[in-house]
C-alpha cells in the first residue's frame, strides 16, 4: 500500500512540476508576433524629451507591466483590438538648401549624420523625405527644369539633392520619396514669373509632360518616386517659388494630364492631391472625389484644424497624408515641442494621416539658404554651421515616432486622460509603441492599461515620452 502510495505521490508531484513549469515557459516566452503565447510582467522600454531640454529623446529606466492597477486616476487604455490605418512613415523635406549644406560636410560628419538620421537600426529611422521638384522656397534661388527650351535636371538638385538622395538610399533603401513642384516653369505661367500666377490653358499639355520628363529622369539616376503632389500649397501666391491651382485647375490637370501619362509610362506613384492646410476641405473633398487617379489628400497646419484630416477621409475614403509643417526660428523649444507632438504626430496619426513630415530637414544658423522671396524663418531640424551640427526641436518631434514606430505599422486604439494626450501602434513584428503627450504645466501620473495588465508613470509638465514593449497582452 506504502509503495502504491509513493508512486502515486511521485507521478501526482511530476505533473504539477511539468505544469508549473509550462506555466513559467509562457509567461516569460518572447513572441515574433505570431505566437500566441501571453507574456506575463513585460519590460517596457521608454524615451522622454523634456521642454527644459534636460532630456533630449534619452533613454529612462524601464518600467514592468502587472496586474496590479495602481492608484493613479488617470488612465490610458491601449487596446490592440481595435485597429485604425496603416502607417507609411515619418520625416522632413529634403530642400536644395539642406543638402548643399549636408553635401558641404567633412566625409566623416556627413555619413555620421546621414545614418544618424536614416539608419533604421542606429538612427532614428526617417522613412519618408519629401523632395521638391525643382526650387522650393528653401532653396538658393528659384529654377525648374525647363527654364531652357530643354527639360534638364542640371543645376542645384543634380549638385546637391540628388546626390546626398543617393547617399540616403544607400543607408535606407526602401525610403519613400515624396515630390512636390512650388511652381511649373515661368514660361508656362499666366505672370511669366517664379510667383504667383496659374497655368496658361494652352500649357497643360506641356506641364503634363514636364511631369512625365521628371518621372523619366529621376528613374535614370535610380530614384523612384513613391507619391507625387500636383502642387505645394496651391492657394498661396505669396511664397517664392509659388503658383496657384484652383481645385478645377488641379483635378483637370491630375484627370487629363498628369494621371494618364504618368499611368501610361508605367509609372504608379501615388498621386495625392491637395497638399496644403486643414481650413480648406472643399478643395481636397471635390479633387479626390472627382478624380480616379488620386490616392488621397495631403495637409499642412498653417491654418484650420487638425480634424480636417478626418471630415476629409470620411468624405472622400480615401488616404490622407501629413506634409509640412515648420518650426520658427523665433519659438521656443517648450512650445513648439509641444504644439508639434500635439497636432503633428498624435493629431495627425489620430485623424487618419498615414505620414507626419516636419518641414526643413536643415538650415544654417540664419534660417537659410533660401530664395530672395521665401521663408526666412524656417528653423530646420539641423543646424548646420560649417562643420558643426545642432540638433533643434524638429529632430526630437519626429524622433520619437520614426525611431520606434515602423513602415507598415497600423495605429491602434489609445485614449486621451487629463492633461495626457496619445497615439499608439502595432508594428507588424508585433511589438507596440505608445507616444504621450503631458500637455499640462505640471508632473502627471498615469496608468496605462494593455490587456489586464498596468504600469503607472509620471511625466513632467510638456515632456514627451515613447513606451515601447512587445507581447501580447492577457
Amino acid at each position: 500500500m506504502r509503495k502504491i502510495y509513493l508512486q502515486f505521490f511521485t507521478a501526482t508531484a511530476l505533473c504539477i512540476s511539468l505544469f508549473s513549469c509550462r506555466k513559467n515557459m509562457n509567461a516569460v516566452e518572447e513572441t515574433d508576433g505570431q505566437s500566441t503565447t501571453v507574456r506575463a510582467n513585460e519590460s517596457v522600454s521608454i524615451w522622454m524629451t523634456t521642454g527644459d531640454q534636460s532630456k533630449l529623446l534619452q533613454q529612462q529606466g524601464n518600467v514592468t507591466f502587472s496586474t496590479n492597477a495602481g492608484s493613479a486616476s488617470t488612465t490610458i487604455t491601449v487596446n490592440e483590438g481595435s485597429t485604425f490605418q496603416g502607417i507609411d512613415g515619418f520625416g522632413y523635406t529634403l530642400t536644395q538648401g539642406s543638402a548643399k549644406l549636408i553635401n558641404d560636410l567633412p566625409a566623416g560628419t556627413q555619413s555620421s549624420i546621414l545614418n544618424e538620421l536614416f539608419n533604421t537600426s542606429s538612427g532614428i529611422g526617417i522613412s519618408v523625405v519629401r523632395i521638391g521638384i525643382g526650387a522650393t522656397d528653401l532653396s538658393e534661388y528659384s529654377y525648374t527644369y525647363r527654364d531652357g527650351a530643354s527639360f534638364s535636371l542640371s543645376g542645384p538638385d543634380l549638385t546637391y539633392t540628388i546626390p546626398i538622395l543617393k547617399k540616403i538610399l544607400a543607408i535606407n533603401p526602401n525610403i519613400k520619396v515624396l515630390a512636390t513642384p512650388w511652381t511649373a516653369p515661368r514660361w508656362m505661367k499666366t505672370n511669366g514669373s517664379f510667383k504667383a500666377g496659374t497655368l496658361k490653358a494652352e500649357n497643360y499639355e506641356s506641364y503634363g509632360q514636364y511631369w512625365l520628363d521628371y518621372m523619366n529622369a529621376m528613374k535614370a539616376q535610380g530614384i523612384t518616386i513613391w507619391g507625387i503632389t500636383p502642387q505645394n500649397e496651391p492657394l498661396n501666391e505669396n511664397n517664392e517659388p509659388s503658383m496657384k491651382l484652383t481645385k478645377e485647375n488641379q483635378l483637370g490637370l491630375i484627370n487629363d494630364y498628369i494621371g494618364p501619362k504618368l499611368r501610361g509610362a508605367g509609372f504608379n506613384c501615388k498621386i495625392i492631391c491637395y497638399d496644403h492646410n486643414c481650413d480648406n476641405t472643399e478643395y481636397p473633398i471635390y479633387v479626390a472625389n472627382n478624380s480616379s487617379y488620386v490616392d488621397g489628400s495631403a495637409f499642412h497646419l498653417y491654418a484650420g484644424n487638425i480634424s480636417a484630416m478626418t471630415t476629409v477621409k470620411n468624405a472622400t475614403n480615401k488616404n490622407v497624408y501629413f506634409t509640412e509643417q515648420y518650426t520658427d526660428s523665433n519659438g521656443s523649444f517648450g512650445g513648439d515641442l509641444a504644439w508639434h507632438v500635439q497636432n503633428v504626430i498624435i493629431g495627425s496619426m489620430n485623424n487618419w494621416s498615414r505620414t507626419a513630415l516636419e518641414w526643413n530637414l536643415a538650415s544654417d544658423p540664419n534660417s537659410g539658404p533660401h530664395t530672395p522671396g521665401g521663408s526666412t524663418v524656417s528653423k530646420g531640424a539641423l543646424t548646420i554651421n560649417g562643420s558643426s551640427i545642432t540638433r533643434n526641436v524638429g529632430y526630437y518631434i519626429v524622433g520619437h515616432a520614426s525611431k520606434f514606430v515602423s513602415p507598415g505599422a497600423v495605429r491602434i486604439s489609445s485614449n486621451n486622460s487629463g492633461s495626457i494626450q496619445t497615439t499608439a501602434f502595432r508594428n507588424s513584428n508585433g511589438s507596440k509603441v505608445l507616444i504621450a503627450l503631458n500637455n499640462g504645466s505640471s508632473n502627471a501620473t498615469f496608468k496605462v492599461k494593455w490587456g489586464n495588465q498596468y504600469f503607472t508613470y509620471t511625466l513632467p509638465g510638456g515632456g514627451v515620452a515613447t513606451f515601447k514593449w512587445s507581447g501580447n497582452a492577457s
